[in-house]
């Protein structure tokens, strides 16, 4: 992917009486089965004027998923002349299908001062932080433990063993590449989904007053 040397937002050129000056873009990681989306809805809904960024992909729309809610679904062709175009603050290929957050909606809500928050993977925010080091807020969602995070893969009783053998194995992975990013202010740790919640408000709550 095409890198840009590191800048933040611009102040908008014209503002809305909603506008402030406080603009944060909140990333949250971690691995299937953490519980993620969960802490992510909850913040966003705790949060006034806050915004959640839907993301563009190439996987075929099913009948649960509603576009522009869940995602934006596109052609592989439509979605690499968004890359060629330089549309996307960041790509990845995930199962044979491409994921990408658009740009310029992002910017936007950051220059009207908006908490814009993103569900993604850690090579997506090592992307995004370096492009927008100082707007960015990253936390990543941790398992109680190892068998806490397999007894939740299996209890969602979507995949075979297998499957779940190979999530869990993604999913180690996953957090060691996000300790070894640098990257990540908070591990926040799911032990109780309540207590997460909380933790991932107050760490909005700091970055907002004091800065990323």
């Amino acid at each position: 992917m095409t890198q840009h040397p590191p800048s933040d937002p611009p102040p908008p050129a014209r503002r809305l009486a909603s506008d402030t000056d406080n603009g944060l873009l909140l990333i949250i990681s971690g691995p299937s089965g953490v519980g993620k989306t969960t802490i992510t809805r909850a913040v966003e809904r705790a949060t006034p004027g806050s915004v959640f960024s839907v993301s563009v992909t190439t996987r075929p729309k099913t009948a649960a998923d509603v576009e522009g809610v869940d995602y934006h679904f596109v052609s592989h062709a439509h979605f690499q002349s968004m890359i060629d175009s330089d549309q996307l603050l960041e790509h990845a290929t995930v199962h044979g299908n491409l994921y990408g957050t658009p740009k310029a909606w992002v910017l936007e809500q950051l220059r009207r001062g908006r908490l814009v928050i993103l569900e993604i993977d850690v090579a997506g925010a090592i992307s995004v932080k370096r492009l927008l080091p100082h707007s960015t807020l990253a936390l990543f969602i941790l398992p109680p433990s190892d068998d806490a995070l397999l007894q939740r893969l299996r209890d969602r009783k979507r995949e075979d063993e297998g499957a779940i053998q190979r999530r869990f194995a993604a999913a180690q992975s996953e957090i060691a590449a996000a300790r070894a990013s640098g990257i990540y202010s908070r591990f926040i740790v799911n032990r109780d989904l309540h207590e997460a919640i909380d933790e991932a408000r107050r760490a909005v709550g700091m970055a907002q007053r004091h800065g990323a």
